[in-house]
């Protein structure tokens, strides 16, 4: 299954998706790619069988996010007056964060190298990262005299604190994998050889539980980011009632009674 500019790939009940525009370093502006990430993300938020999905970039970079030729020719949703500027990035680029936020399936982010302006923001919308050592982060926008056209003000808060990425942000600067990790950007930085296999990893082991359950956590701990404790109890509560009545839970229940791994099926 693939789109313009994304590959997708699924082995069993993990996809990969591989931005798969490597000559133009995988950006992710066009309408095309857009269409083709809220696209999947729907069908996938659809089909119980899709329990976690690896995303990650063909060659040596992740992301630069937006199509910089396009924003210097002032092409596509980089054209016209501040109207229609403002309604192409409403209706263009900021419908993936929208989107991916929106989805209940756990994203890991394989950061294999450059993630740069949009595509930086693109790897904090997902819900796990790990980078390559050849990685590097860069809430670049300022460098070209813009600012974070797609969320990147609030992704970057929530991921590293209002200090740290204040300064990413008003310097452009790069941050380098091993000060990624420190900062808790991303949870693990490993050889480019072991990154996709890391991050399978981590997906299967979010795949092996069941489903429903962790679509329910996904969506707690994104309300838990723009809510106070007494609205994420009260989430919980029904959330945990739903939980407590689905077949997995009690399959759960009985695996672990009977010492043996759960058949988890998603009802």
């Amino acid at each position: 299954m693939s789109s313009a500019g994304l590959r997708v790939e699924r082995e069993g009940h993990v996809e990969t998706w591989t931005l798969d525009l490597p000559e133009r370093r995988n950006p992710i502006s066009s309408p095309e790619v857009v269409d083709a990430f809220v696209d999947h993300l729907g069908r996938i938020g659809r089909d119980p069988g899709v329990r976690c999905v690896v995303l990650t970039g063909a060659g040596p970079a992740f992301s630069a996010g937006g199509d910089v030729t396009a924003i210097r020719e002032r092409r596509g949703m980089f054209g016209g007056g501040p109207a229609e500027l403002r309604d192409g990035y409403r209706h263009g680029i900021q419908r993936i964060p929208e989107a991916l936020v929106d989805c209940e399936v756990p994203f890991v982010a394989a950061v294999n190298g450059p993630a740069v302006g949009a595509g930086c923001d693109l790897a904090l919308m997902c819900d796990l990262r790990v980078a390559s050592q050849d990685a590097f982060f860069a809430e670049s926008f300022v460098k070209l005299g813009m600012i974070p056209g797609d969320g990147g003000a609030w992704l970057l808060t929530q991921a590293v604190g209002p200090a740290r990425a204040a300064e990413m942000t008003l310097t452009g600067d790069r941050v380098d994998a091993a000060t990624a990790l420190d900062w808790g950007l991303v949870s693990r930085v490993v050889p480019a050889d072991e990154l996709l296999p890391l991050a399978h990893d981590l997906a299967a082991r979010v795949a092996v539980n069941p489903p429903h359950a962790v679509r329910m956590a996904k969506r707690l701990l994104r309300t838990a980011q723009s809510t106070d404790l007494r609205g994420v109890l009260q989430l919980s509560a029904a959330l945990q009632a739903a939980a407590h009545h689905t077949e997995d839970h009690r399959e759960a229940l009985d695996a672990l009674a009977e010492r043996r791994d759960g058949d988890f099926r998603g009802r």
